[in-house]
């Protein structure tokens, strides 16, 4: 028994071969089949195994233990060690593998020539998609990875051969052109290396099953970028008819935006930044208003400002703040009046007998919907009390400090709250 010739020989998709052993597996409903020479691909390095059949019986899994090559079939096989059996491996996912497999070490190469301190933190191939993990110090933003996507594709229409060998481990070892998966590298001992090079644009030791030209890979297409851990940044692309889908998607999404926007394509970035520019503009005249109209509305709440045990206390309603926004301004409706002086050197507030004139040491505010309030004290009156005692009459929870609580979940109308505060909160 031989390792798996599927790395040497890839485009070998048919062969025969004498049936070396077979165990049938505890369940009775499938079997393992070592081949005395196979050219089915076992799982390793983030490849996956051929798919295929074997005298027309699926193949589920290939995997390489204790120096076999052992194909896990679906149903048990009729056949003793010796008799030659037929193998036929998926030409349609080993011909994906291939060209995947072959993309990676055409990323990497890329890669060369944009990142810096580069070094090879493996890669795994799957059915939609493929990733190539880049440990570099670079950083991999979207214009860089544009640029390796542009890179990539051009040296699959470059037509770059593909060729693959073995090299005493020690040579490899001493070439700096070469790039090692580290695990890879520590276990090779006196081993030969296998090195798949693509002309003038990259070589790796590397174990798997390659195109014999870049040209074969056909269309690569960037999906996304992650950083799976520090000083590591993780690529994904597709390959083939995937990445054809999603190139029409991206496509077609950037012609619908231009055409809404009323530019061209390559005036998109321009036309959005001066977009941004504007909604943020707006936003901010939105916010001017939005802030003079809660200072007019506060200007108006002075108006009905209450005496209550020798406290006065401004109760309202105030539209359009979340209860965060309505426990600020409760805060600091208390504290610039505190701030203005409006009382005398003894503490007590100034002006006539006009509550209106007075300023609040309790600033009890609601929203509009009545379902949750905010208060605010720099007198006796403890603020967190004061929520309590109201979500003990109208429903909800709520907490805080005696200087600022907050209340949420109040089953009331705001009249009915305003009412409760201003002279039945006891």
């Amino acid at each position: 028994m031989i390792a798996t010739r599927a790395p040497a020989e890839p485009y070998t998709l048919r062969f025969e071969s004498a049936l070396e052993s077979v165990a049938e597996q505890a369940n009775g409903e499938g079997a393992d089949v070592v081949l005395e020479d196979t050219y089915f691909y076992a799982e390793s390095g983030g490849q996956p195994a051929d798919k295929g059949v074997i005298e027309g019986i699926d193949v589920l899994d290939v995997q390489e233990r204790d120096g076999e090559v052992r194909h896990t079939l679906a149903d048990p096989i009729g056949a003793s060690a010796g008799e030659t059996l037929t193998g036929e491996i998926d030409p349609d996912f080993r011909t994906y593998c291939m060209r995947a497999h072959t993309a990676s070490h055409a990323l990497y190469g890329a890669g060369r020539r944009l990142l810096d301190d580069l070094g090879y933190g493996g890669f795994d191939i799957g059915e939609e998609k493929v990733r190539v993990d880049f440990e570099t110090t670079t950083e991999i933003d979207s214009e860089l990875l544009v640029d390796l996507e542009r890179l990539l594709n051009r040296a699959v229409w470059d037509s770059r051969e593909v060729t693959w060998g073995q090299h005493p481990s020690e040579e490899a070892l001493t070439r700096e052109d070469v790039a090692f998966n580290a695990k890879t590298e520590e276990g090779l001992g006196d081993q030969e290396v296998r090195l798949v090079e693509i002309d003038g644009w990259d070589i790796a030791a590397c174990g798997g099953t390659h195109v014999r030209n870049t040209r074969e890979i056909g269309p690569v297409t960037v999906l996304n970028r992650s950083n799976p851990g520090e000083g590591r940044t993780r690529v994904e692309f597709a390959v083939g008819p995937r990445a054809i889908e999603r190139r029409a998607e991206e496509h077609g999404a950037t012609l619908a935006a231009a055409a809404a926007a009323n530019t061209r394509v390559t005036d998109l970035p321009d036309t959005i930044a001066r977009l941004q520019d504007e909604r943020e503009d707006a936003l901010a005249e939105r916010d001017a208003l939005r802030e003079r109209l809660v200072e007019s509305r506060v200007a108006d709440l002075r108006e009905s400002i209450v005496d209550r045990d020798g406290e006065f206390w401004l109760v309202g309603t105030i539209e359009g703040l979340d209860p965060n926004e309505l426990a600020d301004l409760a805060g600091e409706v208390v504290g610039s009046e505190a701030e203005e002086g409006g009382g005398d050197e003894n503490g007590d507030n100034a002006g006539g007998d006009d509550a209106s004139d007075k300023d609040p040491a309790v600033v009890a505010l609601i929203d509009s919907d009545g379902g949750y309030l905010a208060v605010a004290s720099q007198g006796e009156a403890d603020a967190g009390g004061v929520v309590e005692r109201v979500t003990a009459e109208f429903g909800g929870g709520g907490g805080g400090s005696p200087s600022v609580a907050q209340g949420g979940g109040i089953d009331a109308d705001p009249a009915e709250l305003i009412s409760f505060l201003r002279g039945e909160c006891e």
